[in-house]
């Protein structure tokens, strides 16, 4: 016979309050934070978070500031740049 009901992992705590989508958001997050991270100074998988936003490598003891869950900071926001006097100023300028 098949199973009825999915393994909760992380989120069981929460039961059935909150809500399906805020509990697979903590999921995801949760998991992700318990992992180890690849360090950015020797490339070992060894890097644990120890404060929010803090991350360090218990192999070479690389101390880093990332973001809060997760120690590379993955956003899709692009911040456009505003064009510098000495770029206005140049002959070969866009002009606007």
């Amino acid at each position: 016979m098949a199973r009825r009901t999915r393994q909760a992992g992380v989120v069981g705590r929460f039961g059935p309050r909150y809500g399906v989508r805020i509990r697979r958001r903590v999921q995801e997050i949760e998991e992700g934070l318990r992992r180890r991270q690849t360090c950015p100074n020797c490339q070992a998988v060894a890097v644990k978070r120890r404060a929010s936003g803090v991350w360090a490598c218990r192999r070479c003891g690389h101390v880093f500031a990332g973001g809060a869950y997760r120690p590379v900071i993955t956003t899709s926001f692009k911040r456009e740049l505003a064009p510098t006097k000495e770029a206005a100023e140049e002959p070969g300028a866009k002009e606007a």
